[in-house]
């Protein structure tokens, strides 16, 4: 692992004629309060990088054309990364001095808070080196303290393992069990450790027309995105980040929020989902329900779906409702 990580971070593994590296940022920063949304639990809250265009798509248009200017005056080969290669954007970002890595691993700017896509300029080009950025958290230790999963095993290390952008974008499979309450109605990514950063108070809202938040992707119903079929999904969230995690993930995460909501009436959205098509929707519907619904009610749809549920993991979530460990204490 020590190799591998060595590798990652040396950029001639990517490019060895590289010669210089240039790092920008581009400001996203809110309108808005992005915790607001975690008080609406019938409502899904989507982090606010995704609440609209994709920014790769708008970052490496960017950066081509910055790179386009430094080949034609240096007269250099350019290479552009965004998130396309195993760019370790964040300490090269600090050595470049656009920042410093928070205490929650993000790179926080003292001109715009910590609200930063970053996009990296590999050139053949010599070029000086800015002063690297020191660090001016202190002793502040508000974003491992927010952390609703507790992601945080120390400053300036973060265990994605529990990290709710992670589980809810990336993670393949079931979220473990014990990681779920945590989730609350978060269906796509978490703001909460940048949201509550007190350099913000210096940062300004995102200039670039558009990367604008979306209206239609503000504070949605929980009810209206469980009916997403794939092409529903598809057609709501074309052209955002949240397109590319896929419709049975994305309601896996609803079904969680619905089953943090505390809201019964929620509850016959998950039960139609018991019969999905796809067994990780099924096994997040069985644990909704059994969040929400009396014991009995959880036994009779048990009862009638456990003989015909193939699925190992599905049958757990039943098995695990049938000894009372899904309900709500």
């Amino acid at each position: 692992m020590a190799e591998t990580a060595e590798r990652r971070a040396d950029p001639r593994t990517l490019w060895p004629e590289v010669r210089s590296i240039v790092l920008l940022g581009l400001n996203y920063g809110p309108t808005e309060d992005p915790l607001a949304a975690l008080a609406m639990k019938d409502r899904a809250s989507i982090s606010v990088y995704a609440r609209n265009r994709d920014y790769h798509e708008v970052i490496k248009g960017k950066l081509k054309e910055a790179a386009g200017f430094l080949a034609s005056r240096a007269g250099s080969d350019v290479k552009v990364f965004v998130d396309t290669a195993p760019v370790m954007e964040k300490p090269l970002a600090a050595a470049a001095g656009l920042g410093w890595q928070g205490k929650h691993t993000v790179v926080v700017s003292r001109e715009f808070g910590n609200w930063l896509f970053l996009g990296a300029i590999f050139t053949t080009a010599e070029l000086p080196a800015d002063d690297p950025e020191r660090d001016h958290c202190g002793s502040c230790r508000r974003c491992l303290d927010i952390c609703p999963t507790n992601a945080f095993p120390a400053p300036y290390q973060l265990d994605a393992r529990r990290c709710v952008s992670y589980l809810t974008i990336e993670h393949k499979g079931h979220i473990p069990e014990e990681l779920r309450p945590g989730i609350g109605n978060r269906v796509f990514g978490c703001d909460d450790c940048l949201a509550v950063c007190p350099w913000n108070k210096f940062a300004q809202a995102g200039r670039e027309a558009r990367l604008v938040q979306r209206e239609d992707l503000a504070a949605l119903p929980l009810a209206e995105l469980a009916r997403l079929d794939d092409p529903a999904f598809r057609t709501r969230f074309s052209g955002t980040p949240i397109k590319r995690t896929g419709r049975d993930r994305f309601v896996r995460n609803v079904l969680i929020a619905i089953g943090n909501s505390g809201d019964v009436a929620l509850a016959e959205e998950a039960v139609r989902l018991l019969d999905d098509p796809s067994p990780l929707v099924r096994g997040m519907a069985v644990w909704a329900i059994g969040r929400l619904l009396p014991a009995e009610a959880v036994a009779a749809h048990r009862e009638k779906r456990m003989a015909q549920e193939a699925d190992a993991d599905v049958r757990s979530e039943w098995r695990r409702t049938a000894d009372g460990t899904a309900q709500v204490a």
